[in-house]
């Protein structure tokens, strides 16, 4: 059985390494003030960026492994799983995690703004490489907005403060992640990155309860190619098909369902299918275990 830490709440996870807990929507830990803690492998609830000096060697993010720069920041959203399970060693890091729950942002300008900053999103499998000042500018505000929640009660003025503290840090990671693409090769990648942007829209607006699973032809259609030159690019991209890709990103979606908690039935009606045993087919086609055996390896 995999030991996992449910972090439905930002303190859960300042709770498990022992800092203060300082507001109930908002976690700010500074690791260089801890005690050494155990690693953990989390399931969030939340939204958090991890800005450290230092990372273990090796971290899981969904279902890849991450070797991490020094001076990084590893962004997580709701739904996905990542860190290192429990293994019993006891570690200490250099930096800070800021964790805030979604309640946090309801009804504002950066609730209707987050799915802008993509550096949240599986896709973006690295890590926000910080140069010598960024690390100083962003570890400067959050250490600031700790000093707020350290010296002021909750209010409504205190999280309107926070939350101009937490939109500037996020502009700042967000110059970061644009840095970073100016220097990848802007050919396929940025045909898959508006690929993958457009199915995780699909899934976040939730037409697939009503339009069914994406096609490639409506992919191709939205991002103005014809389907089979669509396809063409794709495949020399990534070796593989069009239909192949959509189908990997529901199977991922679907594992992250199954180890949320939702049963069989349930993932597949979330995800679009007209029937539970065409989910059952897929899954066992795409990952070699039915959806009963993945759960079965990697029970809670």
């Amino acid at each position: 059985m995999r030991n996992i830490l449910k972090v439905d709440c930002p303190n859960d996870y300042a709770r498990f390494v022992d800092a203060p807990v300082l507001h109930p929507l908002i976690s700010i830990i500074h690791y260089d003030e801890l005690a050494p803690f155990r690693h953990s492998l989390n399931n969030y609830g939340v939204y958090g960026l991890f800005i450290q000096r230092q990372f273990p060697n090796t971290l899981s993010y969904g279902m890849k492994t991450l070797q991490v720069s020094d001076a990084s920041i590893i962004a997580v959203e709701p739904g996905q799983i990542g860190g290192l399970e429990d293994n019993g060693e006891r570690i200490s890091l250099c930096g800070w995690v800021l964790l805030w729950s979604p309640e946090l942002l309801h009804g504002t300008e950066l609730e209707r703004q987050i799915d802008r900053y993509q550096f949240f999103s599986y896709f973006f499998d690295g890590s926000l490489r910080m140069e010598p000042d960024e690390w100083l500018s962003i570890t400067q505000l959050v250490a600031q907005m700790r000093q707020e929640l350290q010296t002021h009660e909750d209010s409504p003025s205190l999280r309107s403060v926070l939350l101009a503290y937490l939109r500037l840090i996020l502009e700042y990671c967000n110059r970061i992640y644009q840095r970073q693409l100016f220097e990848e090769d802007r050919g396929e990648a940025d045909l898959l990155k508006r690929f993958h942007n457009l199915l995780q829209t699909y899934f976040r607006e939730n037409r697939q309860l009503m339009q069914g699973l994406p096609t490639v032809a409506w992919c191709a259609s939205e991002l103005a190619y014809s389907p089979r030159y669509f396809g063409d690019i794709v495949h020399k991209a990534t070796g593989g098909t069009a239909i192949g890709y959509i189908h990997n990103y529901i199977i991922n979606q679907a594992k992250s369902l199954l180890m949320q908690g939702h049963n069989i039935s349930e993932t597949s009606r979330l995800l679009g299918f007209d029937f539970p045993h065409h989910f059952t087919r897929l899954f066992k086609r795409i990952t070699g275990l039915t959806p009963s055996e993945f759960l079965g390896k990697n029970q809670l």
